[in-house]
């Protein structure tokens, strides 16, 4: 009897195996004919349709070709195709350039082309789900080599994420022609913006002048040592982006249109709150530390309220979970890039991440992982991410302060995987350290110009900041000169008599 059952079993099995992938040929014959017959209805369509979503390999190339041809203004009619289908040999078997003609003979397909372009794409989906849910279940029952269940689900959600917005089949080689037409979209959206910005602002004109916005796709490095203003930047960063796009929402521009973006923090070394009131600062004019403390006057508090409510829909989702691995935080990125659309990730920082438990004997390993795991997540995501990281204190031995690539903690991968590495430094920080002695009235002359000399020095550096662009795949190298009002943790761009300094080296 078990015998028997087990063949019942094998036997169901089989069947499954061998049961069709999910398709409807004819659905796809009808939609190209009502295409063929009015090609205004791939304007029309609600669902991004494209040759990979077809099941029939013949179907796939006719309409990538109407697809070229729609692109370049032509008319497109079985007589306008014909010339490029003369050779094709599955063509011929279906009875040659007449299957073309074929396909518009019935014009039933114009009465609901929408609905059958949803049918193609949706059964292109569960074909994707299918093939997701074999490879799954093969990578399951493989115990041969080391069993890795946790990574098994990293990719299988990593998989689904794909599936779920439509990119999977996407994921093969672009042509040429993919790549120019995003590339020219791109450039059209730094003409509209005044000539400087292709990708997402920074709500600083200097640094967006300098690197043109923030790119989709890149892994940007922001280093510092401690006390520069590391977390500062990217919060005013964060803030002005998801500010932008709020702003532009409300002016009626698109979010696709617009220079800003909902953004993810993943901040694991301060809380929510503290991320929330570091905003709520730099908004209020009010500092930090006096909000902490309670040191605020009526008005203030007003003023504080007043933001508050202004900062309500604010795009900006904070994350605080402590000791986040990589692979967790890439889902909690996946989930938010689903549910909230966010085109921007900051990570504060780098070093505090974890990375799969197998690296963790060897910290360079296990950094390299981290960083190639940012980089992944940007390209997947298509968005930039912006990760936080720690400089080693060789910066403290030399006498220039001004930190170095060689100077990135604990691994050179960071350097190798980033698109691009960005430093601050803050000159009055080291030399507020240096302060003399305050000179009284029975000290001698010597200690009064030691001191003297000190404010000078102070005051010419005082409020000032730079951003060393050490690294740009896109552009040159250099500097900026910003300022930073460190009671409100705000960093600006500088007046314009300040600018004459500000020449990129």
């Amino acid at each position: 009897m078990p015998e028997q059952d087990l063949m019942i079993r094998t036997t169901e099995s089989a069947e499954n195996a061998a049961r069709a992938l999910p398709a409807n040929i004819e659905a796809e014959a009808a939609y190209l004919g009502a295409v063929l017959i009015d090609n205004r209805v791939i304007e029309e369509l609600r669902t991004p349709l494209r040759p990979e979503h077809f099941f029939e390999p013949l179907h796939a190339r006719i309409y990538e070709r109407i697809l070229t041809l729609v692109d370049r203004q032509a008319v497109v009619t079985p007589v306008t195709l014909k010339p490029y289908f003369e050779a094709d040999e599955a063509l011929r078997e279906l009875g040659g350039i007449n299957y073309l003609a074929r396909l518009t003979a019935d014009g039933q397909g114009l009465l609901g082309a929408r609905d059958l372009a949803e049918q193609i794409y949706d059964l292109a989906l569960l074909r994707e789900l299918v093939s997701v849910g074999r490879s799954l279940v093969e990578n399951a029952l493989d115990t041969s080599d080391e069993v890795a269940p946790m990574e098994q689900i990293e990719k299988a959600e990593a998989q689904l994420y794909a599936v779920a917005e439509g990119a999977a089949s996407g994921s093969e080689a672009a042509s040429f022609g993919v790549a120019t037409h995003k590339s020219l979209m791109m450039i059209e959206k730094a003409l509209k913006s005044g000539g400087h910005i292709s990708g997402i602002t920074t709500g600083l004109t200097s640094i967006n002048e300098k690197v043109g916005g923030l790119h989709d796709s890149d892994l940007i490095i922001l280093a510092g040592r401690p006390g520069m203003g590391k977390t500062s930047l990217a919060t005013n960063i964060a803030f002005n982006a998801a500010n932008r796009l709020l702003t532009d929402l409300a002016d009626g521009i698109s979010a696709k249109d617009s220079v800003g973006a909902a953004v993810a923090f993943f901040s694991l070394e301060m809380s929510a709150d503290q991320l929330a009131t570091r905003v709520l600062a730099e908004q209020a004019g009010i500092s930090s530390e006096s909000l902490r403390m309670g040191k605020i006057s009526r008005e203030d508090f007003s003023q504080l309220s007043y933001a508050s409510q202004r900062l309500a829909d604010l795009p900006l989702y904070i994350d605080d979970t402590p000791a986040l691995s990589i692979a967790a935080l890439r889902a909690r990125a996946r989930r938010l890039k689903r549910r909230h659309d966010i085109g921007l990730i900051i990570v504060d920082y780098l070093q505090l991440l974890q990375g799969s438990g197998r690296a963790n004997d060897n910290r360079v390993n296990e950094i390299s992982e981290i960083s190639r795991g940012l980089k992944t997540l940007a390209k997947e995501l298509d968005v930039p991410v912006i990760a936080l990281s720690q400089l080693s204190r060789a910066v403290e031995q030399r006498d220039d302060k001004r930190p170095q690539l060689s100077d990135l903690r604990e691994s050179g991968s960071i350097e190798q995987d980033a698109d691009m590495v960005w430093f601050v430094f803050r000159e009055d920080y080291y030399i507020a350290a240096k302060e003399p002695k305050r000179p009284v009235e029975t000290d001698d002359a010597k200690t009064h110009d030691a001191h003297q000399a000190w404010a000078a020095d102070m005051e010419r550096v005082y409020g000032l900041a730079e951003l060393i662009v050490a690294k740009q795949r896109h552009g040159s190298t250099g500097k900026v000169r910003m300022r930073f009002e460190a009671r409100i943790t705000r960093f600006s761009d500088l007046a314009d008599e300040s600018m004459a300094g500000s020449r990129y080296d």
